[in-house]
């Protein structure tokens, strides 16, 4: 049985089939649930200060 991953930036839940998977040169493996994650990720915005994320509700 497949299981679920964590969106390594927004921490929505991805299910089996979709999202991304980015491994950088030092071998860290990091999810994305959609291309509007990872662009954020890449520009280096914190998803803590980011309203639409699942990590800014939590933190407030």
């Amino acid at each position: 049985m497949p299981t679920t991953k964590t969106c390594s930036f927004c921490g929505d839940k991805i299910t089996p089939g979709k999202g991304m998977m980015y491994v950088k040169n030092d071998g860290t493996v990091l999810y994305f649930c959609s291309s509007k994650c990872e662009k954020n990720m890449e520009l280096g915005r914190k998803p803590e200060e980011l309203e639409w994320t699942k990590r800014s509700r939590e933190s407030s």
